[in-house]
This record gives C-alpha cells, sequence and structure tokens, in this order.
C-alpha cells in the first residue's frame, strides 16, 4: 500500500520518470506500470486452494431444497460433517439465502390516533390469588403506536369476555378511541378471523381491530419491547399481595415508564400523548357488551358456575330461570332485570364461594319444607247426597212422562 502511494505521488508531480520511480521505491519497472493503471488501492488477495466443506456442498444444497430452514447444526449430522461448527455455519449461511428467500421489514410511519398494539405479558414470578392459591394471570399491555404511551392491567384470565372488558376499561381510562387495535392472533380475539365478540366490540366503537399473520412480530415491535421492558424494569425487587396489589403499583409506576425519552420520536410519551389522543375519537355513547353472561335455571344447591369458581344465590329463586353476568371485578345474578346477588369475582380456581345469609335463608325454607312434610294429610269431609226425586214427593210434585211420538217417513 505504502508503495503504491509512493509510485502516484511521484508521478502526478511530474518531474520523475517511471525508470527514476522505480528505482527510487525499489521494485520493478512493470510494478511501476500496473500502480500507475490501478484506479484502486492494491489489495492482497489468497488463491483458493479449495475447503473441506466442498465436498459436502451437494449434499447440503439437497437438503435445503426441501428443507430451506433447517437449523445448521442439524445440516451437520444429516451429511456426515465431523470438521469445524463454526466453519460449517459460516457456509451454509453462504447457500441458504438461495433456497430460503428473506423477509424484509418495512419501517412503518405511524399516524397520531390511528393504532394502539394489543399483547399479553405474563409476570415470570407467580404472586398470591388467595384461597392459598398462587399463579401468573396475564397483564394487558396497550402501547400507542405513535406517542410510544403505555397502559397496563392485570387480567384474571385470558378468555374472551376478560379481555374486552380489559381493553374497554383502559380505553375508558384513556377517554379517546383509536381508529385500529392490533392484535397477534390471540385465541381470545380470534385466530384469522375475529370471534363474534371481538366483531360486536369492534363494531359497537366503530374501529378495526387487525390480526397480524403468523410470524410477524415486527408489526407490533414496541409492544413486544414494552413486554421486556416490564420484566427488566418493572418487576425486579417487588412483592405483590394481590392481583388488586399488582394492578395498584403498575398504575403508580407508569407515569415513570411514559416519562422516559424516545429519540425515536423525538419526545417523552407524556410529551405526545396529547396530540395522539386529540386525533382520536370520543368514547361511543353506548358502552359495548365485554361481561360474561349465562343463563341457567337455579338448581336445588343454589349456586352458579362462573370460569370454574361456584357462587351462591338466594335460594328463595330456586327452580328460576336467573341471568349470572361477570365482568373484571363483580359477579351478579339477576332475575327478570332485578339484581339477586352479588360475589367479588375470585381470582383463584375451582373455589366455591358462599354468602352466609343465603345458608341461613336456605335452612328456613328447608324447616318450612319439612314441617309442611311432617303434617298428617287432611281427611276429606262425607256429605251425605240424596236422590233429587225425594224433593218432589216432599213438595207434591209429580212430573209427566213426556209422550211418545211416532213419525213417518214416505
Amino acid at each position: 500500500m505504502d508503495n503504491w502511494a509512493e509510485i502516484r505521488r511521484l508521478f502526478s508531480e511530474g518531474k520523475t520518470s517511471k525508470r527514476e520511480i522505480a528505482r527510487v521505491v525499489g521494485v520493478s519497472r512493470g510494478t511501476v506500470d500496473r500502480a500507475l493503471e490501478a484506479d484502486r488501492p492494491p489489495k492482497y488477495e489468497r488463491s483458493s486452494n479449495g475447503s473441506s466443506f466442498d465436498d459436502f456442498v451437494p449434499r447440503v444444497r439437497a437438503f435445503l431444497t426441501t428443507t430451506p430452514t433447517m437449523p445448521a447444526s442439524t445440516l451437520a449430522e444429516r451429511v456426515g460433517w465431523s470438521g469445524s461448527a463454526s466453519l460449517f455455519r459460516s457456509k451454509v449461511a453462504l447457500i441458504r439465502p438461495e433456497y430460503a428467500p428473506v423477509d424484509p421489514a418495512d419501517r412503518l410511519d405511524h399516524k397520531p390516533g390511528f393504532q394502539v398494539q394489543c399483547d399479553l405479558w405474563f409476570p415470570h414470578e407467580p404472586l398470591p390469588l388467595g384461597h392459598g392459591q398462587h399463579g401468573t394471570p396475564p397483564v394487558l399491555v396497550m402501547t400507542s403506536s405513535f406517542s410510544g404511551s403505555i397502559q397496563s392491567r392485570m387480567l384474571p384470565s385470558r378468555t374472551t369476555p376478560d379481555l374486552l372488558g380489559g381493553m374497554w376499561a383502559l380505553l375508558q381510562e384513556a377517554q379517546a378511541v383509536p381508529a385500529r387495535l392490533l392484535w397477534d392472533n390471540e385465541t381470545g380475539i380470534g385466530r384469522g378471523k375475529l370471534t363474534v365478540p371481538a366483531a360486536a366490540f369492534a363494531g359497537t366503537l366503530g374501529i378495526e381491530i387487525k390480526l397480524l399473520r403468523a410470524r410477524d412480530p415486527e408489526s407490533k415491535g414496541g409492544v413486544e419491547r414494552m413486554n421486556r421492558f416490564f420484566r427488566q424494569r418493572f418487576m425486579p425487587g417487588r412483592e405483590f399481595a394481590s392481583p388488586q396489589d399488582f394492578n395498584a403499583q403498575m398504575q403508580a409506576w407508569l407515569p415513570t415508564a411514559n416519562g422516559r425519552l424516545s429519540r425515536s420520536r423525538g419526545g417523552r410519551p407524556t410529551e405526545l400523548i396529547g396530540a395522539d389522543r386529540a386525533s382520536m375519537r370520543p368514547l361511543p355513547p353506548v358502552a359495548p357488551d365485554t361481561v360474561f353472561r349465562n343463563m341457567v335455571r337455579l338448581p336445588r344447591d343454589y349456586y352458579v358456575r362462573v370460569h370454574s369458581n361456584d357462587y351462591s344465590v338466594d335460594p328463595a329463586m330456586i327452580g328460576r330461570l336467573v341471568e349470572v353476568t361477570a365482568d373484571l371485578e363483580r359477579v351478579t345474578v339477576s332475575h327478570d332485570g332485578v339484581v339477586i346477588t352479588t360475589h367479588e369475582r375470585a381470582w383463584a380456581r375451582q373455589q366455591t364461594l358462599t354468602d352466609p345469609a343465603h345458608v341461613a335463608k336456605a335452612a328456613v325454607l328447608r324447616r318450612q319444607f319439612q314441617a309442611v312434610k311432617a303434617r298428617p294429610p287432611a281427611r276429606p269431609e262425607v256429605v251425605e247426597t240424596r236422590d233429587l226425586a225425594s224433593y218432589d214427593r216432599v213438595f207434591g210434585v209429580e212430573l209427566a212422562k213426556p209422550a211418545r211420538r211416532t213419525v213417518v217417513f214416505k
């Protein structure tokens, strides 16, 4: 490289001949000519003597033709490679693009108020659910694509009513509705096609719920990064007494999370959220239906089941049709539009939740029933019935017998 630069410098001055340049630099005259003809710096290239991988290329290509995504380690086993693993991986990486086309990801330009990304994440450590149980309930995360503002809430389950109820609760908290909610094929929302309740939810709000195709995490990378952010920044060093305590601590921490500086957006979510929500629509006049519903005839044991848990009902309604509804916080039982019983919803599973007043009333009704069963059967009164002809004789009434008539048909 130094000789090439010196040759070109001396020749550019125009004071030294090529023969003299060769003598000064200490190279041959032909080297001087080649240095002046080249328009790029010289580069050392070692002549290729082949590689031990060359004998395996046909078999590797045969496997990649049928299975383009086969891992390099598996390919090495199939073709019987016993050499360097890193060499084999590097050689396969050069060949694989011919059989497995790349999937480019475009950079998206998000408009204010247009899209909110939705996803679920699960705490990596169990927390108390009550009744001696521990678990990791799902946490719904909604992140605005424009401002990066985060909303989050732990849900009792990932069933459709709870997912819709969680989204509606966070939209009410924001007091704004975006044009699109983005989901990644969550079963409760839909896989390839929206579930009927999710479609009704979208229609009531007048929004689009878009389901991403499989293996397309880039389209909602914002909320995916937030899930990792929660695990690294929110969870460490915290203890939770209940899911309600989890939500309380989350709400207290979210202003800090939304106050972080985003260089790609040119500001903080707390600064950008105003323009974001100003472009959204207000809440609809009619709230969407987001509760669990079931119509059941109350059995003799006066309990109804909601998500694996049994809740007691006023036993006076035994045998009647009652409507059972459950939102994120309460279970309500009603009859003909009149609320009969309410319970706080349990997060634990397979529990029996009983109101002592219902047990007491059932005891009263049971005693009344037993008292009725213990009474001796009532004896019917015998009333003498007389022949009505005896009254005719007493009053001297003699009824004449009707005369017979003969009818002749001609």
